[in-house]
Formats: structure tokens, C-alpha cells, sequence
């Protein structure tokens, strides 16, 4: 027999709520993909590649013209300089590159703090390497940061802080007085920073992502990552890549050579010469706002209590005025009955937390989600006239 390193985790979230969607055939809003097509230039681009004879191995640590691009890319936005040669590394998507980092840095008995509600890959990975998560709740209703609660919650153990902004799954975002704390806490201790940013080209209302890589005094203890498979809706790819100081860098290496290896290498070549378009990406941010206020004013006039995502592709919907109904029971509810899947927000924390509030993805084409506030109106209507 196996014993299990994570007996407490059973199927994801995700998974499950999608196999109902499929079982009820349902709309699915509960998992984060985008229903649209990818562009036609990068699916060119990608067989171009292809036919070019790009069909072998690619280096470990990632085809270098895309590094190179990534460097710029990063060297544009944030004004932060990695070298690709040996701070820049092409993953098989964000988790793994997640996965590799929280192994890279954790041992036995280190503590990691975690923000809660949390994207559900961060624990397992503490666990498996003998980690303990130390939870710290976002405080409602901007799901914000309480830095003297984090304070309390550091120790001599604490290695690692986990940061997400644009945040999964509440949309929220951090901001430079959030990262200036953050600074004063870390300031002379061991503690490294994983910083969870494949959301970073979506965000709203002419906010700017604070990137970890805008701080010069952070650079030295901070790991990021991204996802271009966020960035150019193709999450099926699963591609995306990790920065980090060279003595970082280093260990991230030794362990992603016998995780991965190495990533798609067609793909690499053609996201690389895609990159050099920065439209393709700066567009993103109105794209996506057009979406979530599409969905938010279709929903108007219903008992939904709505406060817009300020990032992400992800909005949270309160049904309180609604029903009283447990999230998880509300959410099966609405997939077997309305035909409409979501994810209900208490998954998001470790502990048992009542909740009446459902998380939807919006990255949808109108239609969908016109068929999809169709359905919560109609619950909507049913249920308060029971």
C-alpha cells in the first residue's frame, strides 16, 4: 500500500466542478479558461515553428530568443533587469513553476504564509515538502491585507510569503503601500517571496499592476511568476516562466531539469517572436474590463450583491439576499437545477468558513454569458419566491 503525502486533498475544485458541469451540461463559470479563440498570428506563428524543424528538445532552462523577450518585456513594464542567460526560466505552466519554486526554498519545519481565500496549488506544495502553511485571512469586503496580523504571524521559522495580485480567486490587488509593509517586514530576515503575478495584464479601472519586480529591495529574496497561457488565452499549452536572483535561480534549476526538463519548443519560438508585438498583451487589460462590466450589468436589477473584480477574469457574486443555503450546497444547486457552475468561495480556505459567495469566471463570449445571467436571474427568481 501507498501512504499518501497528502491525505487531507482529494480532486480539486476545479476538476469536480467541471465534470458536474459536464454531467448537468451546465455552463461552466466555475474553472478559468476562456472560451474564445486564440489568435490567428500565434497559431501561424506556432506552426511556422513547426515546419521550421523546431520539433526536438529545447534547452532546460527555455529557448533563449524567448528569454531574451521575457527580459525586455519585464525590463519595460517594471524597470527591474534579469538576465536570461541565468535569472529567466521557461516552465510547463505557472503550478508547476509554483510547484518548483515552493520545493526549491522549503524544507522540513519551515513555515510559508499563506493569504486566505488562496489558489488551491500553494499548500499541497508546502506539505509535500515538509512545510506548514500559516493562514492569514484577507479582511472583507475589499479582501485586503492586515500587515499587522502578518507581523504577528512571522517567526524564526517563517521562510517563505506567498503574494497573488491581481489576486484568485477574489480579483483583488495589492498596492505600493502594500509592498512598501511587506519591504519593512522582510527587512533583515531569511524570508523569501513567491510572487504569483500570471494575472498581471488584467486588471481594471486604469489600476497598475505592482509587480514584486518594481522593488529593488525585494529583488534579492523574490521569486515571480507567470503565465502566458493567461496572457494569450491558451491555457492548454501550459506554458509559462519563473524569474529570480541567480543564487535563486540556481536551485530552481536543479530541480525543474527532473521535473520538466524542458517546455514545448515550437511554442517557445513562436510566443517569442509574438511577444514582439507588446499590443498583444497591453490590450488585455480593456478586453477583459469590457467583459466583467458585461457580465455585472447583466446581473442588474438581481439580488446578486456584486463588487467588481479589480483584476483577473474572476468576479464573486454574494448571494446572501438570495438564500441562506451553505456555498458548496447553493453551488451544486444552481449546476444540477440552473444549469450554471461556479466555485463556491469557502474551498478557498483551509478551515471550515461560512460562506455566501460563489466565484464565476467571465472570460466568456457574450453569449455565454448572456446564457449564463439567464440562469442565475431565473435561480434568482425561484428562490426568493419560495
Amino acid at each position: 500500500m501507498i501512504r499518501s503525502k497528502l491525505p487531507s486533498v482529494g480532486t480539486s475544485i476545479f476538476a469536480v466542478m467541471s465534470e458536474m458541469a459536464n454531467q448537468y451540461q451546465a455552463i461552466n463559470l466555475s474553472q478559468g479558461f476562456p472560451n474564445f479563440d486564440i489568435s490567428i498570428k500565434l497559431i501561424e506563428l506556432v506552426e511556422k515553428h513547426m515546419r521550421s524543424g523546431y520539433n526536438q528538445y529545447a534547452p532546460m532552462q527555455g529557448v533563449m530568443q524567448l528569454r531574451e523577450m521575457i527580459a525586455l518585456k519585464t525590463e519595460d513594464l517594471y524597470g527591474a533587469k534579469y538576465n536570461p542567460e541565468t535569472e529567466i526560466t521557461i516552465t510547463a505552466g505557472a503550478t508547476q513553476a509554483l510547484y518548483t519554486a515552493i520545493s526549491c526554498v522549503i524544507r522540513e519545519g519551515d513555515e510559508v504564509i499563506v493569504f486566505e481565500p488562496a489558489y488551491d496549488s500553494y499548500v499541497p506544495a508546502i506539505l509535500i515538502n515538509g512545510g506548514t502553511p500559516v493562514y492569514v485571512k484577507l479582511k472583507s469586503p475589499e479582501y485586503s491585507i492586515d500587515w499587522n496580523e502578518v507581523n504577528k504571524s512571522i517567526s524564526n521559522r517563517t521562510r517563505m510569503i506567498i503574494i497573488n495580485s491581481p489576486q484568485n480567486p477574489t480579483g483583488a490587488i495589492l498596492s505600493k503601500a502594500d509592498i512598501i509593509k511587506l519591504i519593512k517586514l522582510v527587512k533583515g530576515t531569511r524570508i523569501i517571496i513567491l510572487s504569483d503575478e500570471v494575472y498581471e495584464h488584467i486588471i481594471f479601472d486604469r489600476e497598475k499592476h505592482i509587480s514584486m519586480a518594481l522593488f529593488k529591495e525585494l529583488f534579492e529574496r523574490t521569486i515571480i511568476v507567470a503565465s502566458f497561457g493567461k496572457t494569450f488565452h491558451a491555457t492548454g499549452w501550459k506554458i509559462g516562466y519563473c524569474l529570480a536572483p541567480i543564487k535563486i535561480m540556481k536551485e530552481f534549476r536543479s530541480l525543474h531539469q527532473f521535473t520538466v526538463y524542458a517546455v514545448n519548443t515550437p511554442i517557445q519560438y513562436a510566443i517569442s517572436e509574438y511577444l514582439k508585438n507588446k499590443e498583444e498583451y497591453l490590450k488585455l487589460s480593456n478586453l477583459y474590463q469590457l467583459k466583467r462590466d458585461y457580465f455585472i450589468a447583466l446581473l442588474k436589477g438581481s439580488n446578486f450583491i456584486i463588487k467588481p473584480a479589480k483584476g483577473t477574469y474572476f468576479q464573486v457574486l454574494d448571494y446572501s439576499e438570495i438564500s441562506q443555503m451553505e456555498d458548496k450546497d447553493f453551488s451544486i444547486l444552481l449546476t444540477q437545477k440552473y444549469k450554471i457552475a461556479s466555485i463556491p468561495m469557502s474551498v478557498f480556505y483551509h478551515d471550515k468558513v461560512k460562506s455566501t459567495e460563489l466565484r464565476f469566471c467571465f472570460a466568456k463570449n457574450n453569449e455565454t454569458l448572456e446564457k449564463a445571467v439567464e440562469c442565475l436571474l431565473q435561480a434568482n427568481k425561484d428562490l426568493l419566491n419560495k
